[in-house]
């Protein structure tokens, strides 16, 4: 099926999205009749990973259309292969007119700098450089992605799982789709982080090897950052781990915060203004909204402005006293909390996958591929909620193909059913609590 499915569409998803949601709807019903009698056999660890890679063969050639963020991608790596710094310097960029090319006419967001991160930056440029960018792109990502399930496999056998579980995220259409389909570089920072959890388990403990996966999950994408703590923690030498990691990562980004003065502009403008599909960010800010809540703050600021005499000092706050911002607010003292949670898990695959879910669950920005961060670990647990978000997060690309509003239809769509089965888990016990 998942074979048909490539050959069919080696031309735009975006244009027959409901033909492609038909069939990948199909495709996550064959992995639910599939899965549960895998997981009772005894399934060779060649076979599932050469059904992993004859599901992602076919959908090498499908062009990107589903998600721009490829071409972004191919650009910062020529931005970066031509000498030039493109966490410095946005798309639009007048010193960058040289370079222009297709990719760069297609490309949304031209007046942002990148937001990837260092070893990102290098894969892509490496990319940019070869005959063909595009399919030597994807042809990492998908390596990348067969490596995460490869060490998926001897994490479910180091923590005495079934290994047919790993079939749950190997033979995920969603995966598929978005890593060898649509090309999006999570696959290399989740392949990072399944193995440093691998080398986290206690039979295999090695910390050294542990922090030198993690800091290549963060610089790849900065999601794994939040995982240091609790990986630290887990290694039996937290000093040494996080000693280790850290200073990799500084090595990679101190040249960036030195080119951009500290924070990279594009990260900044990307926490500011980013937002769609966040389950609590979407209902969090209408209720703020509809309570009043940024217009009692400016008259909380007024107040204080008269009380301190400070007037020009605070006048920075007023353009951030809107819901959606606040709604940020919070969700990131979510996410501080999540992190500290984080620090009484022992286990490794059931902490990773709590606190990414966690994180997750707080974003004000959730895409279809953000979910290959939770998948891994839903995956081993066997967590009804999030592989069932696997599919069902697919909705989120009617708003912006099919013209549909998210907010409320789509919105309930994606986030209700996964609710109901989160709830059903929690009162199920330890056992079904999901992450």
């Amino acid at each position: 099926m998942a074979v048909n499915l490539g050959l069919l569409f080696v031309f735009d998803l975006a244009h027959h999205l409901a033909l492609t949601l038909a069939l990948l709807g199909a495709a996550f019903l064959g992995l639910l009749f599939a899965t549960p009698r895998l997981e009772t056999a005894s399934v060779p660890t060649g076979a599932i990973l050469l059904g992993a890679l004859l599901l992602r063969l076919p959908l090498l050639p499908l062009p990107p259309t589903l998600s721009d963020d490829v071409l972004r991608y191919l650009w910062d790596g020529k931005v970066a292969a031509a000498g030039l710094n493109p966490y410095a310097l946005a798309p639009a960029a007048e010193k960058l007119t040289p370079l222009r090319d297709e990719i760069w006419r297609r490309m949304p967001h031209k007046q942002v700098p990148t937001v990837y991160p260092p070893l990102a930056i290098a894969a892509f440029s490496i990319a940019s450089r070869l005959p063909f960018p595009m399919l030597a792109w994807k042809l990492t990502a998908t390596a990348a992605d067969l490596a995460a399930c490869w060490l998926l496999l001897l994490l479910a056998r180091g923590a005495n799982l079934p290994a047919g579980r790993t079939v749950w995220y190997a033979w995920n259409p969603l995966v598929a789709l978005e890593v060898a389909g649509m090309g999006h570089v999570d696959a290399l920072g989740v392949a990072a982080v399944v193995g440093a959890a691998l080398f986290l388990l206690p039979a295999l403990r090695r910390p050294g090897t542990a922090a030198t996966l993690a800091a290549a999950g963060v610089l790849a994408k900065l999601v794994p950052f939040a995982a240091l703590p609790m990986w630290a923690r887990q290694s039996g030498r937290p000093g040494w781990f996080l000693t280790a990691a850290l200073g990799l990562i500084a090595v990679a980004a101190l040249p960036v915060a030195l080119a951009t003065g500290g924070v990279p502009p594009g990260l900044v403008t990307y926490g500011v203004s980013w937002e769609f599909n966040g389950p609590l960010f979407e209902p969090l800010w209408r209720l703020l909204a509809a309570a009043g809540a940024a217009p009692a703050l400016a008259r909380g600021v007024d107040h204080l402005k008269s009380l301190t005499g400070i007037h020009q000092g605070l006048n920075p706050v007023y353009p951030y006293l809107y819901p959606q911002f606040l709604a940020k607010l919070l969700l990131a003292a979510g996410m501080a909390a999540a992190v500290a949670l984080s620090l009484r898990e022992r286990d490794p695959v059931a902490g990773t996958g709590r606190l990414f879910g966690r994180l997750l669950l707080c974003s004000a920005t959730v895409y279809p591929w953000y979910l290959l961060w939770v998948l891994p670990w839903a995956a081993l647990r066997r967590d009804a909620a999030w592989l069932a978000l696997s599919g069902l997060i697919l909705l989120s690309y009617l708003p912006q193909f099919a013209g549909v509003a998210l907010w409320p239809w789509v919105y309930l769509g994606i986030w209700g059913p996964f609710a109901i089965l989160l709830l059903a888990g929690r009162l199920r016990g330890p056992g079904g609590e999901g992450p």
